[in-house]
């Protein structure tokens, strides 16, 4: 059966970490950038999380993500150059156009800040057993409909992927054009968009009444077939998540006082 999640199982180290673990690196990675306001500290950030991504054999699934950001990223550095508020140092011109330093400046940090986000929570999708997060999320004592809305969210993406794949080879096969240049792409998509619509609303039915008769919202306490507990790396890696992110708010406060 296909898997209509993220998570890669190739037996690297990173799979074998606890999710809890993943996530306290994911809290940390994101925001310790941010609370130190430097430059440098996003691109030390984001080369950690992608010579982790290597590390645990899943760069190239998290490549169309980071592709994908990259449009976003020319955008912000486009207008931002151009139009930010403090605009003082001229950089370079590129025709008609007159780029700043201040702006640009600006924009490599809303930039790395986001390249930063989606390495880091790629690590923790790809890396990571929804059902397991969801389960360890409960035994913590969170709600049963908090670990649903989570494990939706790791799925909608691949299952909306793979419903518009289904629909494309069907309509490849009644003779519908779906390659070639941009305009006939684009004719292409427009009628995937009502289907796959419709099909998440109908698994979403679907889903919610096959959750009640599996007891759902019963109120009886479960049990759990599987536990993961915590070994020597999760906790030093746990550890020195923690301890990173309040060295860098006490010396943020430090510095502020200075």
């Amino acid at each position: 059966m296909k898997s209509i999640s993220l998570y890669t199982d190739n037996r690297s180290w990173m799979t074998k970490l606890h999710p809890f673990t993943k996530l306290f690196y994911l809290v940390s990675a994101v925001l310790i950038p941010v609370i130190s306001g430097h430059l440098m500290v996003y691109i030390m950030a984001a080369a950690l999380s992608i010579i982790l991504l290597m590390s645990a054999r899943v760069f190239r699934k998290a490549l169309p993500l980071i592709a994908f950001s990259f449009s976003i990223l020319l955008t912000i550095f486009i207008i931002q150059g151009l139009f930010y508020k403090d605009n003082a140092s001229v950089l370079f011109t590129l025709g008609p156009l007159t780029f700043y330093k201040e702006g640009l400046l600006y924009s490599s940090r809303i930039g790395l800040n986001i390249l930063n986000m989606l390495l880091s929570f790629s690590i923790l999708v790809l890396t990571t057993k929804p059902s397991e997060l969801v389960e360890e999320l409960e035994k913590k004592g969170f709600s049963p409909k908090l670990g649903y809305v989570i494990n939706s969210v790791f799925q909608i993406v691949p299952e909306m992927m793979g419903t518009m794949e289904t629909i494309s080879d069907a309509q490849r096969s009644r003779g519908m054009e779906t390659e070639g240049n941009l305009l006939t792409r684009t004719k292409a998509f427009l009628p995937l968009i009502s289907p796959v619509v419709m099909s998440a609303l109908t698994s979403t039915r679907e889903r919610a009444i096959a959750l009640e008769v599996r007891g759902f919202g019963g109120a009886v306490k479960k049990t759990y077939l599987y536990s993961h507990p915590y070994r020597t790396p999760d906790k030093i890696i746990k550890w020195v998540s923690i301890l990173s992110l309040i060295a860098v708010i006490v010396w943020r406060i430090m510095s502020c006082h200075i």
